[in-house]
This record gives structure tokens, C-alpha cells and sequence, in this order.
């Protein structure tokens, strides 16, 4: 930055005298060059942000004289969108004289040729062409690409960047994800060029020319393929979805449905387009997998589990009686199942899902151990991964209670918390995090780039969490009931190809209360709500059981039930993960396999559309 401002000082200043002949009939303009903004690629070295030509047309307004009467000849030649000219107004009036402000974007060739043959009719007019962003994926990548757009006086307020390429007209920064979060980087350094111009404004000749410093490759990462799989495999619904490497903690997916356009934001986005993406309840702008939290509902039972195994607090072999409900303090706590599950060990109560061995156990632990071990699992923590809100979530304490609310903790808030409702609070990300480490027992952190120009980042192998490995080896051989017992409440959805089994937890979060006159009357089915109140379905995972190479987490908010809406996506993501495509039809139970061929089919059909079309792009 210094050096290009001691550069701008020397043409402007120091050499002036050179110029100072030149200058009396012409005019020697100093430009600053934008420089190309760094690719983003897949994991695979696929280009997920590309920069394409822009020809655009730029008015310098001290060189134009009479602007409307300019603006109006322009128009007889070419179309002019009225809002870009509207805003091109404010930017004159915002603007020295001499800077040149955009009037035309994305014009034809055949554009610039008659503009260019009317040149002498034009003062301040000139064709130029630039480079702009272009995501080839659409809106498979964009909550963790994110988009660029113009600077804006916000933009100059908020960030503290003397760069003078930010004084450029139009000239593009990331708003959101990596592309906002490597901004610095994707941008580059400027150059400058020296131009020479008559008194109408044209260009005589180049005198000197310094290029800039492009902006860094970024390497992410992702996996586009798998990525587009899983956004197809959302559609339709208001969900999340993150496949998580459990040894490096690379992510290779990160997807939120629905999506939208990130090329609309760089081109412009209307207002039709605004309204549709900002009233939509399914909330295509937010990027649900890290940025939403949820109740983590029954997937919360292991860190419960485990923080009573490491006090010493449970044996794995004794039962609790389950008769459908609890009374604690006065209060009365339901079990899913109304009738109760009987009595049911640490492994019966994973596998079947019992919420009556929790409020039981969870009493001798008490909060404080419970939120130790959530926090040592990655929850209740602000994972840093380049991208825009990251959620910390929340595992509870006494002292939060206090802090936030100003009350006292109660034993309710524990027996609450046990199951995964109450205050906990977990994102899709958390739960990934969560699954890997259970998976391994090490502390795994997400990884979301791989390498910037070319220098690869640390690996998010993490170290040995020095849980007794006997506990965990319980934790995942319920788990692995979960999915492969009949009894399990995922067995619906398990693999049957018994190298790449699956072990995962059902969870279903409530979001609405149900109260005594409904249990008396009969609690209202999901499907019989309105889609606000249903539950939220949740599946954690990882595979193959025996050599875990993948978690992967899934939300459907509002979507019901675990086991009915996330844990088939789990299952379906997982294959697609462990064969890196399409896997056999011989790894589904055989009710559901010709239902999973069309499924295939259609969404093969989509991706290979999709990834013609930005290979052709």
C-alpha cells in the first residue's frame, strides 16, 4: 500500500515537470489498475468464483461537459438501464470530475463498436472492459462462497482499509462468506496506468504501464460434487447439511437449502428478486448450517451419557424404570413414549431413545459437568471457519442463568437440558464437530481451506481428548444399534453393506410446549400442524462404523421426526460421501431401492446439467 501511494506521489508530483510540455495541449491522466481477483477451487482444483470479461461503457464527467445531453446520445445508440443511470448520477454528484463512473455494464461487442465509431460525438465516453466475478456453480456454493458486490458508503464506514482501490467506482469486495472472510487476499494490490488525453477526453497513447498484484488462489476444502449432491438431495425442504473428514476435519460439504443465485448480487439484484429471497419462510439467504441453532433434541444424549460415565456416576450395565414419565420437583417429565420403555441400560436407552434414563441420570451429574463435557465435544463454542456469523450456540450453566436472565438454575433446567431442549443450543456444524470426536475421540476442528496461494493451512486433526475409551466404545456400539438393530430408531434408514455401516442419533426437537389439556386430549401429529410448529428433525452420523472416515449431520427444521425426515438424508449423503458418487442399489434395504434409483437418476440428471453447463461457461 505504501509503495503504491509513494508510486502515485512521484507521477503526480515529482515527475510533473516532465509531463509539463505534454500537458499544455494534451492531458496525462493517471489510472488506477484494478488487479484480477483470486480464483476459489474445490478441493479437486475445480473453479468454484471465476473472474469473466465485463464490457462496460464509463463517463468522466469534467471530460463530458453537458452529461444529460452526453447520456442522451449514448441512449440512441445503446440501451440504457434507467436505474444504473440513476445510481450513475449519484455517483457523479459523490465523485471528482475526473474519476469515471459506469453507465453501461455487460454490453454487447456490438455495443462497444457503435460507441466506439460515434466516439467524436461522445465526450467523456469510453468503452472499457474489466473483469467480473462469475460463480459457474450458482447457488450450490453460495453460503460458503458468498458473492462480491460494490463498495458502499456502509462498506467505507464499517472496515478500516485505506486501500485506494476501494475509491473505485463499482469496483467489487466480498460481502459474504469466503469471499467476504478472505477479502484482503482475493483482492490483490492495484497497478497504475499513464495515459495520455486530448481535449475531447480520448485516449492518445499509454505512456507507462505497472500492473498490480493479483489477488490469491483459495483452495477450499469442498467437494462441488458432493457439495451439488446434497443441495439436491434439500430441495424442497428448510434444512442443513455438513460431511466432515473425522480425521482432518475438512469439510466437504456445507450446504443450506434453500439457496440462492449468487450471481443475481453481482450482477445487480433486482427488486422482484430482493423481495422473493427476503419474504421466502424458508429463509434461502441464511446459511442454516453454521450460522442456524437448534435444540439438538436427542442427539444430546451422549454428551449426558458421558459426563455421567467419566464421574463415575452410571454403571453401563444398570437400568432405570421408564414409565413414561418423571416427577421432579413438582413437575412432571415425559418420556416420547407415553407408556414408558420399562427398565433400560446406557445402551437400550441410546438405541431406543428413552428421554426417562436421562432425567434420572442427569440428576447426579448436575448441569455444570454436563456443560463441561457439551463444550469439550464443540459445543457451546464459536468454531473459526472463514465465514460470515458463525453460531457459538450454547451450553448452559448456572453462571449463564445468572448472567443472562438473572435467575437461579433449577434442577427442570437440568432435566430439560438432558434431552437436548431447554437452552442448549447447537448448529449442524457443532454437531459434526461433536460426531467426529465421538467417532475418534480426538479433538477434531473443522477445516474449510485447504490452502491459500498454494500454502496449505494446519490440518484440523486435533490431539487425544483423554475420554475413557471404554465409555466410547459403548457410546458407538449404541449407536451402531441405533441404525442396525431393528430396534434402533434409524433402522429404517441403515446401510446394508456391512463395510460401510452406519451409526448415527435420531433427535427430534420440539418447538412448540405441550401442554397437560393436549397430552389429555391427544397430542396433535406433526403433520396435522402448521410447518412453524412442527418439530425439527435432526440425525448425527458417522461411517463406517469400524474405520469412521465421515460425520455427517443433518437438520430439517419443522421437518417432524429424526428418524422419518433427517436420517434418510444422513444415510443417502453418507453413501454418496463413502463412494465418492453414486453407490450400489445393493447398500439400501431392498424396500426402498427402486424409490432410491429414480431418486439417483434425478439427481445425477441435475448435476450433470449443472456441471456441463459451467464447464461450458
Amino acid at each position: 500500500m505504501g509503495g503504491l501511494a509513494l508510486r502515485m506521489r512521484s507521477l503526480q508530483i515529482e515527475q510533473s515537470e516532465e509531463y509539463r510540455l505534454l500537458a499544455e495541449e494534451n492531458r496525462i491522466n493517471i489510472r488506477l489498475l484494478p488487479p484480477a481477483r483470486g480464483l476459489i477451487y474445490d478441493r479437486d482444483g475445480r473453479i468454484i468464483a471465476d473472474n469473466e470479461q465485463n464490457y462496460r461503457i464509463v463517463l468522466i464527467r469534467e471530460d463530458a461537459g453537458d452529461v444529460d445531453q452526453v447520456l442522451e446520445k449514448l441512449g440512441s445508440l445503446i440501451t440504457l438501464d434507467p436505474d444504473r443511470i440513476e445510481k450513475a448520477r449519484e455517483e457523479m454528484a459523490r465523485r471528482s470530475p475526473f474519476v469515471p463512473v459506469t453507465v453501461a455494464e455487460r454490453v454487447t461487442w456490438d455495443e462497444i463498436a457503435r460507441v466506439t465509431v460515434n466516439a467524436p460525438a461522445l465526450p467523456g465516453v469510453l468503452p472499457e472492459v474489466g473483469l467480473s466475478r462469475h460463480y459457474p456453480l450458482g447457488s450450490d456454493l453460495a453460503h460458503v462462497v458468498g458473492y462480491v458486490g460494490p463498495v458502499s458508503d456502509y462498506d467505507l464506514n464499517r472496515i478500516d482499509d485505506q486501500d485506494p482501490l476501494l475509491q473505485i467506482p463499482r469496483f467489487q469486495i466480498g460481502k459474504t462468506g469466503v469471499e467476504n472472510k478472505l477479502e484482503r487476499a482475493l483482492r490483490g494490490s492495484a497497478g497504475t496506468q499513464q495515459i495520455e488525453v486530448n481535449a475531447l477526453g480520448r485516449v492518445m497513447r499509454e505512456l507507462e504501464r505497472r500492473e498490480g498484484n493479483p489477488g490469491a488462489d483459495i483452495q477450499l476444502t469442498i467437494d462441488s460434487r458432493l457439495q451439488s449432491y446434497v443441495e439436491a438431495r434439500l430441495e424442497g425442504e428448510s434444512a442443513s447439511t455438513i460431511v466432515m473428514d473425522v480425521e482432518t476435519g475438512d469439510l466437504l460439504a456445507c450446504a443450506s437449502a434453500p439457496s440462492f443465485d449468487p450471481n443475481l448480487f453481482v450482477r445487480g439484484i433486482s427488486v422482484p428478486d430482493w423481495n422473493a429471497l427476503n419474504e421466502d419462510p424458508y429463509r434461502p439467504l441464511a446459511a442454516k448450517a453454521v450460522q442456524g441453532t437448534y435444540p439438538p433434541g436427542s442427539t444430546f444424549k451422549m454428551i449426558t451419557a458421558l459426563a455421567a460415565y467419566e464421574e463415575g456416576l452410571i454403571d453401563p450395565e444398570e437400568t432405570v424404570f421408564c414409565g413414561g414419565y418423571v416427577e421432579v420437583s413438582g413437575n412432571r417429565f415425559h418420556c416420547w413414549k407415553p407408556g414408558g420403555h420399562g427398565n433400560i441400560n446406557l445402551h437400550e436407552s441410546l438405541k431406543q431413545s428413552c428421554d426417562t434414563f436421562y432425567y434420572e441420570i442427569c440428576q447426579r451429574v448436575g448441569i455444570e459437568k454436563i456443560s463441561e463435557m457439551a463444550k469439550r465435544f464443540g459445543l457451546g463454542i464459536q468454531h473459526e471457519i472463514p465465514l460470515s456469523a458463525v453460531a457459538a450456540g450454547l451450553a448452559p450453566d448456572r453462571d449463564w442463568k445468572m448472567r443472562v436472565r438473572g435467575t437461579q438454575w433449577r434442577v427442570g433446567d437440568t432435566v430439560n437440558v438432558s434431552i437436548g431442549q431447554g437452552d442448549v443450543l447447537a448448529s449442524p456444524l457443532q454437531l459434526a464437530v461433536m460426531t467426529a470426536r465421538l467417532a475418534t475421540g480426538r479433538s477434531v476442528t473443522p477445516r474449510l481451506i485447504h490452502s491459500v496461494d498454494g500454502i496449505e493451512t494446519p490440518s484440523g486433526r486435533g490431539a487425544p481428548m483423554g475420554i475413557n475409551e471404554n465409555a466410547l466404545r459403548r457410546i458407538r456400539a449404541a449407536l451402531d444399534d441405533v441404525s442396525n438393530h431393528n430396534r434402533g430408531t434409524a433402522y429404517a434408514s441403515r446401510i446394508t453393506d456391512s463395510e460401510m455401516r452406519l451409526a448415527g442419533k435420531t433427535g427430534t426437537s420440539q418447538v412448540r410446549r405441550i401442554t397437560q389439556a393436549e397430552r389429555d386430549a391427544g397430542i396433535s401429529a406433526n403433520e396435522d400442524l402448521p410447518w412453524e410448529r412442527r418439530d425439527h428433525a435432526l440425525f448425527v452420523s458417522f461411517a463406517p462404523f469400524d474405520n469412521p472416515r465421515f460425520a455427517v449431520a443433518v437438520v430439517v427444521e419443522h421437518g417432524g421426526s429424526g428418524s422419518g425426515a433427517a436420517a434418510p438424508i444422513a444415510r443417502d449423503v453418507m453413501l454418496q460421501a463413502l463412494h465418492d458418487g453414486p453407490p450400489p442399489l445393493s447398500s439400501y434395504p431392498s424396500s426402498v431401492r427402486s424409490r432410491i434409483a429414480e431418486q439417483q437418476r434425478r439427481i445425477e440428471a441435475l448435476i450433470e446439467a449443472k456441471f456441463t453447463a459451467a464447464d461450458r461457461a
